[in-house]
């Protein structure tokens, strides 16, 4: 399959939008990287996770506050890949690349590797967003149909009801199977891997190793199977979640497009920063509260048009991408509150179910 192609425009809309954000930086005379609310959120919640950790696995506490401590550390998880590793592997975390990297490898402590994220994530879903064969985020295999394009089975008429308890398995297929399945198929969807050099393949196998031994072989020493396994399902189910959840409310919502490449020519009908405005969504764009845990992920589409810019910025930006929008005739879908967004997805996935 021939890569999908994006028409070059002249001027186009992108780079009057990247002008103005350019601009806005200028004048305030600030970096567009992360800032001191950044690390200090940084700090307090690698801080919470290394505390929790230990108190769990060497003071093993009553039954009941480790069950609390466990699902803690499961929104703890979730919220340090949203906001220390997510800015950090698109490098906007710091001016420094040092720190940058250090937060982007958080993700290989927690089970993932930080290599094949890269490339699926900020390389091929943030080119290819909701085509289908191509981003594979919105590929699931057969158990959910996330666009008009994907095969439907019968069985997809339920899939509004049963995707709740699926995205807990997301935390656990990417450790143990998906990230294995990029490594030795060497592609992402229809996208080949760049070759893995010597240090990739050291950092894919040692961190998977050292994950292995923190996330199960210490607590099972220190705590028995049993807890071991209760605590670690409490962990990675919740953290499944709340990952799913709100990665797919940015663009498997109702009023997103899945648009497809020319079959002849390959070439996309519109250019790349009006595809992602048409391929994604913001949602609780006023709640302080839910852009703090989500690490300003309710704002997709800033994210998808300024990927190097930290997300503590992303609020500003959304003024100069609304109005620019409306300048243009360009859509800007936005759901004003999380459960607008949860409710559209549920519908999206009837609707794909049935029809």
């Amino acid at each position: 399959m021939h890569l999908p192609k994006f028409p070059v425009v002249t001027p186009s809309f992108h780079s009057v939008l990247k002008h103005r954000a350019e601009e806005y930086f200028k004048n305030k005379g600030i970096s567009s990287h992360g800032n001191f609310q950044l690390f200090f959120k940084a700090g307090l919640l690698i801080t919470s996770f290394i505390a929790l950790y230990i108190h769990l696995v060497f003071f093993t506490p009553v039954w009941y506050l480790a069950l609390a401590e466990a699902i803690v550390l499961g929104f703890v998880i979730s919220f340090i890949g949203f906001n220390v590793m997510h800015d950090g592997s698109h490098g906007s975390f710091s001016n420094y690349r040092w720190l940058n990297r250090i937060a982007a490898y958080t993700i290989n402590v927690l089970g993932a590797s930080s290599f094949m994220w890269n490339v699926k994530h900020n390389i091929v879903h943030h080119t290819y967003t909701n085509i289908d064969g191509f981003d594979d985020d919105i590929n699931a295999g057969i158990l959910l149909r996330f666009n008009e394009h994907q095969k439907r089975y019968k069985f997809h008429r339920f899939q509004h009801i049963y995707f709740w308890f699926l995205y807990t398995l997301l935390y656990m297929f990417w450790v143990f199977y998906t990230d294995y399945k990029k490594y030795f198929t060497g592609m992402i969807g229809a996208v080949p891997l760049k070759k893995l050099d010597f240090v990739d393949h050291l950092f894919f196998w040692g961190f998977k190793a050292l994950n292995l031994f923190l996330f199960i072989v210490l607590p099972i020493y220190t705590v028995g199977f049993l807890w071991w396994l209760t605590g670690f399902l409490t962990i990675t189910l919740l953290a499944g979640f709340v990952l799913s959840i709100v990665f797919q409310l940015a663009h498997t919502v109702e009023h997103c497009s899945f648009p497809d490449p020319n079959t002849s020519t390959g070439k996309m009908e519109d250019e790349w920063a009006i595809h992602q405005l048409k391929t994604t969504a913001d949602f609780a764009p006023d709640s302080k509260f839910i852009s703090w845990c989500v690490g300003g992920l309710n704002f997709q589409v800033e994210h998808h048009l300024f990927p190097k810019i930290s997300h503590v910025h992303y609020p500003a930006l959304s003024k100069i991408i609304r109005s620019t929008c409306e300048e243009f005739g360009v859509p800007y879908i936005v759901y004003p509150k999380m459960h607008q967004a949860i409710a559209s997805h549920v519908t999206h996935l009837r609707n794909l179910g049935r029809n």
